[in-house]
């Protein structure tokens, strides 16, 4: 799923860009937030698929992941970056800075520029305030490494739509 979302346009309440990088976390390995069984604050991991699952990092940014596999199953792809392309003014106002390549590139600088919170956690991603579109035309992805985790970092599972300017940080290879 983490892979199929490249290419895809997401927004919320009309603010959003196409989705140029991503992470998949399955709860057979370490990093994953679903590692340890359900808990209060993961559970809507194992709930239905294509729901919201929003949590704070470091206390600071609230990220948005993408429930994907069945229910009860604790999967997720952690939107990275987008390329921005629409409520640029919203976007440049939450994140009070103007270079659009820093807008959404990083997950943190997405739910910020998204005005994602807490109160998103749970949502359909497939009923308002959420849009998502899938890619019209096929597309060039490249993978690698996941990032700003300490455990099972090796596992191949961040995505790239290829040549893009937006990620959040470059991959291996394709700089």
């Amino acid at each position: 799923m983490a892979r199929r979302l490249i290419g895809a346009i997401l927004t919320v309440d009309g603010v959003g860009g196409r989705i140029v990088e991503t992470e998949a976390y399955d709860p057979e390995e370490p990093a994953s937030h679903a590692f340890r069984g359900p808990t209060a604050r993961n559970a809507v991991l194992f709930g239905p698929p294509a729901h919201a699952y929003v949590y704070r990092s470091y206390g600071i940014h609230w990220c948005l992941n993408f429930v994907c596999r069945e229910e009860g199953h604790g999967a997720g792809v952690l939107i990275r970056a987008l390329e921005p392309l629409t409520g640029l003014d919203a976007m440049r106002q939450r994140r009070g800075l103007e270079p659009i390549r820093l807008l959404c590139s990083g997950p943190g600088r997405v739910g910020q520029a998204l005005g994602i919170t807490h109160r998103h956690n749970g949502m359909s991603l497939l009923e308002a305030p959420f849009h998502v579109e899938a890619p019209q035309e096929p597309v060039s992805v490249v993978s690698g490494p996941r990032i700003g985790i300490t455990k099972a970092i090796a596992l191949p599972w961040r995505f790239g739509l290829a040549a893009s300017k937006f990620w959040s940080k470059p991959f291996p290879e394709h700089p």
